[in-house]
């Protein structure tokens, strides 16, 4: 998963805190419904990119990979959703991609399992199915970057706290999404990240 399985050095970008989106909140299985996630305005190309996601439990700056897993409270799976076409333009200008990338309900995530109750290895799979069809199939075994190499690499750039959520990268298959279609990500015996695309939101201006 990634760029370069040269491995080149690994490349990072941010979403503010309010993108993340839970869920397991709408608890599908007493409302019968799925989370709604709104498509974004200002895009025609909304495309998703399904990921293990892992929650910091404890403050790390400037750790080694072996020490890395003692700072991870647990993990979840979710979807790093992408302005795509904002992304392509961005990347032709050498422009950051913070409206491509950090935009409002763009990091859906499951339900957050601690570490010590997660069964991970390299031939754990994570999948997405978009309305019942298959569209990424891997493992996590074939990341780049291992989970520890890559805690411990954003340590060394930033001071990760409790409630940081790292996302580490998404298998071949991503494409894209539209309004009505219902995601379904999975990893393991991690609860699911399901969730549907909803209409764009309406104005919110006051008269």
């Amino acid at each position: 998963m990634g760029h370069d399985p040269d491995r080149e050095p690994p490349f990072f970008f941010q979403k503010p805190a309010d993108a993340a989106v839970d869920t397991s909140a709408a608890n599908p299985t007493v409302t019968g419904r799925n989370c709604v996630i709104p498509y974004p305005s200002m895009t025609s190309s909304l495309h998703y990119e399904a990921e293990l996601i892992v929650a910091i439990g404890k403050e790390a700056m400037c750790i080694e990979p072996h020490e890395a897993l003692s700072h991870v409270f647990g993990y979840a799976v979710g979807a790093d959703l992408t302005r795509r076409d904002l992304q392509n333009e961005a990347k032709k200008l050498g422009r950051p991609w913070d409206v491509a990338k950090g935009f409002d309900y763009s990091a859906p995530c499951g339900e957050i399992v601690p570490r010590h109750e997660v069964t991970l290895d390299p031939d754990t799979p994570i999948t997405l199915c978009m309305n019942g069809e298959l569209k990424q199939n891997s493992t996590i075994g074939k990341m780049i970057w291992s989970i520890p190499e890559i805690i411990s690499t954003l340590s060394k750039y930033f001071k990760l706290k409790p409630g940081d959520l790292i996302f580490t990268g998404t298998p071949a298959g991503v494409s894209s999404v539209k309004t009505g279609d219902l995601i379904r990500i999975q990893c393991g015996n991690l609860p699911p990240c399901v969730f549907e695309m909803g209409e764009k939101e309406s104005s919110s201006r006051q008269t």
